[in-house]
């Protein structure tokens, strides 16, 4: 059930809204620290725990959609210009597919090197059973670094835009996806 249902986001739908940007940060944090590890080794350690918090953010947001399909979102506000509204549905479509196959792809790329991915110790996804090509796994490698890329730059611009339209604007779009504050219709 929605905090307010013309205009906020249920409460479920703000927690994991959160929970994956919380994710996506940490991600972002330990990629940068396994790019600058001292060692091949410390490296690849390191990034053990992305690969692991890749299979979360995954789940989490699949959890998001089915969510969204069974609870669907407010409507848009009124106040923004059908060119926003466009917009926020391209950028709301690009986060889903990036964070989806964004883990999808790493996990093909850890399949062409032939090595499962072992989450925490937990258990282990299994490699999937593709040609062991090395050369391609990088390469998969090379465009998922880039899609994280695309990725930070389309949240910068999505809090920007829920900043521009919540402060200039005043039209309270940033608490659309906070349990306080008021936004409008």
């Amino acid at each position: 059930m929605s905090l307010n249902a013309k205009t906020k986001y249920s409460g479920f739908a703000m927690l994991l809204h959160w929970l994956i940007a919380v994710l996506v940060i940490v991600q972002w944090q330990i990629s940068s620290t396994a790019e600058a590890a001292p060692t091949r080794e410390a490296g690849g350690a390191i990034m053990a725990n992305h690969f692991a918090l890749g299979l979360v953010i995954f789940a989490v947001v699949a959890v998001r959609l089915v969510w969204r399909l069974v609870n669907p979102p407010p409507p848009p506000m009124a106040s923004h210009a059908g060119w926003e509204r466009t917009l926020s549905r391209i950028v709301h479509l690009s986060f889903y597919a990036l964070l989806l196959v964004m883990p999808v792809a790493g996990w093909i790329a850890m399949s062409s090197f032939g090595e499962p991915i072992s989450v925490w110790g937990l258990f282990q996804l299994p490699a999937l059973p593709v040609p062991q090509n090395p050369a391609l796994g990088e390469q998969i490698f090379e465009l998922h670094g880039a899609s994280g890329i695309a990725l930070l730059v389309l949240a910068a611009f999505h809090a920007l835009a829920a900043l521009k339209h919540t402060i200039i604007d005043k039209d309270g779009t940033l608490f659309r996806m906070l349990p306080f504050g008021r936004a409008q219709c």
